[in-house]
């Protein structure tokens, strides 16, 4: 029996229009385009999200918008992080989570916690949370690495966190968790061209940023690989690689709202302090979407 949270979630972008106002038209054609696509589950509100640009009202109306929706065809999960700990837990009173399946919580940023920190806030949200957890190590963004003991250590006392979204790109790292993980912990992989591999070494699936874009192709990859077809899931991979790399050559989310925009689906519109892919990459991204039929 699979992970509840196995195969694909899609971390979502959100759509502007020109007046930088959420586009909610477009997203509601994003969401048909990757449920239709074959996504498991929604990831509304991470770091693919601009959650950092979009105020509380803001944040609160878009995750209303897409369990709407999605309206119970897909799990939803909802980016909850951030590095005041207190502040997350006393917003947990004001969020309106009905529809949401689990949060999506990033280790904490800037401050640069020890491991000690990092076991600490993320206990203190697991005692507090409504929800299960899924916590998210992303050292490129946060500055520290949550390190595997640390995984491990939160998983085994903390029934309620039920996985983790690694994005530190170690795989060994990855195993280390893997292999000592207790049975309802689920290792997700938060590096689209690394889904393999980390389903290979037992993981479980990816939260993706190609997906948005890519939906059928991203799940055929996938949950070829979850079903031990490697041969399909390597065609897949290779008809994908060189654009998922692409799409973070100018950040994220500038890469995939770039290809979203070439596909007809989004306005190519980004919040400050983030702008759009320069144009050297917009060409090389349409390229490749022509060429691949992806």
């Amino acid at each position: 029996m699979r992970h509840k949270f196995s195969g694909v979630g899609v971390a979502l972008v959100t759509p502007f229009n020109t007046d930088h106002s959420i586009d909610y038209h477009s997203l509601e054609h994003l969401i048909e385009h990757t449920i239709n696509g074959g996504v498991d589950y929604l990831v509304v509100l991470g770091t693919t999200g601009e959650s950092a640009t979009l105020s509380e009202s803001e944040r609160a109306e878009v995750l209303r918008f897409c369990v709407k929706c999605a309206a119970g065809r897909t799990p939803i999960v909802y980016g909850h992080g951030g590095n005041n700990t207190r502040s997350l837990i006393e917003a947990f009173d004001r969020l309106d989570l009905n529809g949401v399946d689990a949060l999506l919580s990033v280790s904490p940023y800037y401050n640069k916690p020890t491991q000690e920190g990092i076991f600490s806030h993320f206990a203190a949200l697991a005692e507090s949370s409504p929800l299960p957890l899924i916590v998210y190590n992303v050292p490129g963004r946060t500055g520290s690495n949550m390190s595997a003991d640390t995984t491990l250590r939160l998983a085994h006392a903390y029934p309620n966190i039920i996985g983790v979204k690694e994005a530190s790109g170690n795989l060994s790292q990855a195993a280390h968790i893997i292999a000592g993980k207790p049975d309802h912990f689920a290792v997700i992989s938060g590096d689209d061209n690394l889904t393999i591999q980390m389903i290979s070494q037992g993981g479980v699936g990816t939260i993706s940023v190609s997906a948005n874009a890519f939906p059928a192709t991203f799940c055929r990859m996938t949950h070829s690989a979850l079903d031990g077809d490697f041969k399909t899931a390597r065609e897949a991979f290779y008809k994908l690689f060189e654009a998922t790399e692409l799409l973070f050559a100018d950040g994220n989310p500038a890469g995939i709202k770039a290809a979203l925009s070439h596909k007809g689906i989004i306005k190519n519109i980004l919040r400050s302090p983030l702008c759009p892919a320069g144009e050297t990459t917009n060409a090389k991204l349409s390229q490749l979407i022509d060429r691949y039929g992806i």
